[in-house]
């Protein structure tokens, strides 16, 4: 366990960002070596690869349930001493994860094929798309065992092991996509299939290196197979924090679903364009998320310590690290976006339109870093309504202008990214708005 009540603040969070930026880091090149050959089998692959992977959102909805709610208690355990009642919220966790990932397994089997094909532009993108989830459903299932231990070690301000296993299954990752989607010595190309198989093999081999650091180093919050038995008052808790936050997640996937649906009929390379846009856009954000993400044990720890001012001061040097980062980010997406998107697709349309989403989409990165932050703070404060409100206010927005412009003869994809970017200067000011009255109601009396 790692006191983070004492010491600096931006010391703090740049320690725990540091090793999870640089995990962060392994998953983005993974996510670029693995959209590399895939890019390779074609448009129709990129298309219902990119389109599937937007169900990963749903099953990080759910994770988000469970890791927000997980970490928020165990850091305001951690902030008052009281380490009987981290334990207790980590096993639970445990049975949490597990019926989790059992439905999650059912309903990748049951529902690939209908989702896909809601959303994809032809026949060739939901097969590769069907194919795809198919061999990741069990990975998708198994990442709730993954997220319930390494929410419990950042509880308790413990970032590094998490950090080794990440690198280690990306490294995994990165050695099996080609030899899985491109056949590398075997002679045997999977293709879509194997990108999915990858990714599945990678996440159990990450879970069983976890559970070997819980059993041997882990002392703070371990296994008590005593604490396994369903305890509805502990999930209650857990949910309450964990459930918006996880809607938050559900409002990107829907986001993203009805990007695809209303692009649709400007085809595959307009769909793989958004698609490869997308994944760039992820993979650059992922230092910036670490930050945020490093925010909300920091401040749930002071916040159980009772001490608010730190919990201030953790918000504006957390808020301030993300905008500088972000700024720089926005800057490389002005000026390279096309050799970005040119990096993975040889095709002039694909490149197109993925340069063009990721020139307009860069003006609200900024933006976008704060409203990470904010997040991250309605974690720490143990009320994440607020932080769903100001998403579904945005989705709202969003959403309705864009099937409307769909449905007009003169309809141009560059309208529905200047339109994200409206939407998300609105969801900044709501977010900000919003913490500084969750600020005031919880911080006034401690």
């Amino acid at each position: 366990m790692k006191d983070l009540t004492q010491g600096s603040i931006p010391g703090h969070l740049v320690a725990m960002a540091i090793p999870m930026a640089a995990g962060m880091l392994f998953q983005t090149l993974y996510y670029f070596v693995d959209l590399y050959f895939v890019a390779q089998l074609g448009d129709a692959a990129v298309a219902g690869v990119s389109a599937a992977g937007n169900a990963m959102f749903i099953v990080l909805a759910l994770t988000q349930v469970l890791g927000v709610g997980t970490m928020a208690l165990i850091a305001h355990a951690v902030g008052r001493k009281d380490p009987e009642d981290a334990n207790l919220i980590f096993n639970q966790s445990l049975v949490i994860a597990a019926l989790l990932g059992s439905l999650t397994l059912i309903a990748g089997y049951t529902l690939s094929h209908p989702y896909v094909s809601a959303i994809a532009a032809d026949a060739a993108t939901v097969q590769e798309g069907t194919t795809y989830l198919y061999w990741f459903a069990p990975g998708l299932a198994l990442q709730f065992a993954m997220i319930a231990m390494s929410s419990a070690l950042r509880g308790t301000g413990i970032v590094q092991p998490t950090m080794v296993v990440q690198v280690v299954t990306v490294l995994l990752n990165a050695v099996l996509a080609p030899v899985l989607i491109a056949g590398w010595g075997t002679g045997h190309a999977l293709g879509v299939a194997g990108a999915g198989l990858a990714s599945t093999i990678s996440i159990a081999v990450g879970i069983v290196l976890l559970a070997i650091y819980f059993v041997r180093l882990q002392r703070y919050v371990s296994f008590h197979a005593e604490q396994w038995q369903p305890r509805l008052a502990v999930w209650k808790r857990m949910f309450k924090i964990g459930l918006p936050a996880g809607g938050e997640f559900a409002l990107m996937f829907l986001y993203i679903a009805i990007t695809y649906w209303v692009i649709r009929d400007f085809g595959s390379a307009a769909q793989a364009g958004f698609g490869i846009g997308s994944r760039v856009m992820q993979g650059i954000f992922l230092p910036v998320l670490a930050i945020a993400f490093a925010a909300a044990p920091v401040a749930g720890q002071n916040f159980g310590a009772k001490h608010p001012h730190r919990v201030r001061e953790t918000f504006r040097s957390a808020a301030l690290l993300c905008a500088l980062l972000m700024f720089i980010l926005t800057l490389l997406c002005q000026w390279q976006p096309r050799a970005l998107i040119g990096w993975f697709s040889p095709e002039p349309e694909v490149i197109r339109v993925g340069a063009v989403f990721l020139s307009i989409i860069s003006w609200n990165f900024v933006l976008s870093g704060i409203i990470m932050t904010c997040s991250s703070l309605f974690q720490a404060l143990g009320n994440t309504l607020p932080s769903l409100l100001s998403s579904a206010t945005r989705m709202i927005t969003y959403a309705v202008p864009a099937i409307w412009l769909s449905t007009r003869p003169d309809f141009i994809l560059e309208q529905v990214w200047y339109l994200n970017v409206a939407t998300v200067v609105l969801q900044v000011i709501i977010s900000l708005v919003l913490l500084r009255r969750e600020m005031r109601r919880k911080l006034a009396g401690v």
